[in-house]
């Protein structure tokens, strides 16, 4: 039996392949001896890699049990009788807890979490799944770094960063015997994961909706609170590396991309801006006239610098570091940082707290409980720049584009 470290392994094996097919249908561009065939062919095994990720990842879902609510109606697996009840009786305690039915507030009130406080109305996993899935839709920077799941509120990982790596010892000889500065230079990663609350109101209205409503009401409003929230503590961490170049000119975004991690890394890094600052690199160019934002071939709607994939999140989620200061992240998110999930949202309500005894109002707290944390320092650049110039023409003339 394929066991969940293995289906992992085999997506993101899957998801490399596709990198490196398109890296490889991209230098097509400026090949003399391309047919019309190979490009139809490095198109077709495109396509077919994707569909290969994509099928790894469901494996890997499908595993987890995990059902996933933005999938289209033909591929969602129905739930079972029993994940039906829990649904049902998480909408009519939902329901209860915001009519402040007594019964099901000192049911929620009663028993405590792990720190001490009220553990509220936890949110099935099926209903967390399709927040997650929703959170996708608002340039959440979850998905890019490492992410794991735990099930206690602290602890500790221990992690050897890549660039201190040291080559296996040779033992062909029977003797032999592994020296201790041999031994690997690791380091201690603590987390302690937290609580991130928000609130909000519930009208008589949407009480009196569909099951299917409210539920559609809570992931939506969850996702948008979550997304702001995480990616918030994700940035906080992108900005503590070390590395921190300042961008004037074109091949100063070149040095950053080859000069500033372990060549070892390039493979899986990429380049990460808000929207404001793709919008100035897209007018950058190189010394033949050639814009240095590039379309991948097969899919002209990822966008990439020397090869390397561009992802733009919106400015709202990724703001920009000071007044006109545009930011330009290089690196692989997944070995620099990683965010540790506690996968325990809950709600609880008030009619008394944030102005609703004020006001004759009922209003509904999220929690959501997560720790970020840098595991690889090394693994990332955090750039910044106000306008980039142009690569001066070697030649004296530069031909239009």
């Amino acid at each position: 039996m394929t066991t969940l470290n293995e289906l992992n392994d085999a997506w993101v094996a899957a998801g490399q392949k596709v990198s490196d097919l398109q890296n490889k249908a991209s230098a097509m561009v400026n090949a003399d001896d391309v047919t019309v065939e190979d490009v139809t062919k490095a198109k077709n095994d495109v396509k077919t890699a994707q569909a290969q990720r994509d099928l790894a990842y469901q494996n890997l879902v499908d595993a987890r049990a995990e059902e996933v609510a933005a999938m289209d109606n033909k591929d969602v697996q129905p739930l079972n009788n029993d994940e039906k009840a829990e649904k049902n009786k998480f909408i009519d305690e939902f329901k209860g807890m915001m009519k402040n039915d007594p019964t099901i507030i000192n049911s929620l009130t009663s028993s405590t979490d792990e720190q001490g406080n009220a553990a509220g109305l936890t949110i099935p996993v099926d209903v967390q799944t399709a927040i997650h899935q929703l959170m996708r839709q608002y340039d959440s920077l979850e998905q890019y770094v490492n992410h794991e799941a735990v099930t206690t509120t602290s602890g500790s990982r221990v992690y050897e960063k890549f660039s201190d790596i040291t080559p296996l010892a040779n033992l062909d000889d029977e003797e032999g015997e592994i020296k201790d500065q041999d031994a690997p230079k690791l380091t201690l990663i603590k987390y302690a994961i937290k609580r991130y609350a928000g609130i909000n109101t519930v009208t008589n209205s949407l009480l009196k909706d569909t099951a299917d409503n409210i539920l559609q009401w809570l992931t939506t409003w969850i996702a948008r609170k979550v997304v702001v929230t995480r990616n918030q503590a994700i940035i906080e961490k992108m900005n503590v590396v070390p590395t921190k170049p300042t961008l004037n000119k074109f091949d100063d975004i070149k040095d950053l991309q080859n000069k500033t991690l372990d060549p070892a890394l390039l493979s899986t890094s990429m380049f990460i801006t808000n929207q404001s600052g793709f919008a100035e690199l897209a007018k950058v160019k190189d010394a033949h006239g050639e814009y240095l934002i590039q379309s991948v071939v097969s899919q002209p709607e990822i966008k990439q610098i020397g090869g390397k994939q561009i992802v733009v999140v919106g400015d709202r989620w990724l703001p920009n570091p000071a007044k006109d200061t545009f930011p330009l992240y290089f690196g692989d998110m997944t070995q620099a940082i990683t965010l540790y999930d506690r996968e325990h949202m809950s709600l609880l309500s008030t009619n008394i707290g944030g102005g609703a005894f004020e006001h004759d109002q009922t209003k509904v707290r999220v929690i959501d409980r997560f720790d970020v944390e840098t595991t690889d320092s090394e693994a990332m650049a955090a750039a910044s720049f106000k306008k980039i110039e142009d690569q001066k023409s070697t030649t004296g003339v530069v031909p239009t584009a």
